[in-house]
């Protein structure tokens, strides 16, 4: 009977091993160096809010800390977000955020996609309406208002130079006013600036994101 003798483990190529180095190292959750302080060093009413942005979704989105580097910065982007996604205005929460889906998807800013993708499946309880509106928000089962301000937006992303008259007559026709056409222009420019600021930086999404309300 012949000893058993250990096979010699094959030689992986040295791309096929910095592969599975990178695959097992967590992704930065941005490519600049920035000097993000540890939370102690936040005013008390900036850890607060950290403290309830981790009641609400179970962790503190990326973002927030990316943006935590410079404490100017950081207030100005909570303010104009909230105003804009959670302040007054006759569009919905919901709407809000499907318009920040269907300007993500045109721009194909992966932060924002995945994380008000995940807004948008919560807010709806609909999973199939968030995956449609970032592949095709053309097919979406929307209402004929939502689909005249989600075309309005889309237009306004890929070309913004052309006259929006038509646009918001449109948007007249729909039942919509002038005072929420300025809010759907609002949102629309908010989220092209921040799709670029996150693809510019290699923002990365919490991968809480991922597998949330499917």
């Amino acid at each position: 009977m012949k000893p058993k003798t250990r096979r010699p483990a094959a030689k992986r190529s040295p791309a096929k091993t910095a592969a599975r180095r990178r695959k097992a190292q967590p992704r930065a959750t941005v490519a600049l160096k920035l000097p993000i302080p540890p939370r102690s060093r936040l005013a008390p009413d900036l850890r607060k809010y950290f403290g309830a942005c981790e009641q609400a979704f179970g962790f503190l989105p990326n973002v927030l800390a990316v943006y935590s580097f410079d404490e100017k910065k950081l207030r100005a982007f909570i303010d104009m977000y909230n105003d804009l996604m959670l302040g007054d205005s006759r569009l919905t929460k919901l709407e809000r955020e499907m318009i920040a889906v269907v300007v993500s998807s045109a721009n194909r800013c992966y932060y924002c996609l995945t994380a008000h993708g995940h807004a948008l499946r919560e807010m709806s309880g609909d999973p199939s309406l968030g995956e449609t509106l970032v592949m095709n928000w053309r097919v979406a089962r929307v209402t004929r208002r939502q689909r005249a301000m989600l075309a309005f937006a889309h237009r306004l992303t890929v070309e913004p130079w052309a006259d929006a008259a038509e646009g918001r007559d449109a948007l007249r026709r729909a039942g919509f006013r002038d005072r929420d056409i300025w809010d759907i222009i609002a949102v629309t420019a908010f989220f092209n600036m921040t799709n670029r600021v996150a693809a510019a930086s290699d923002m990365m999404p919490n991968e809480q994101y991922l597998a949330a309300a499917r």
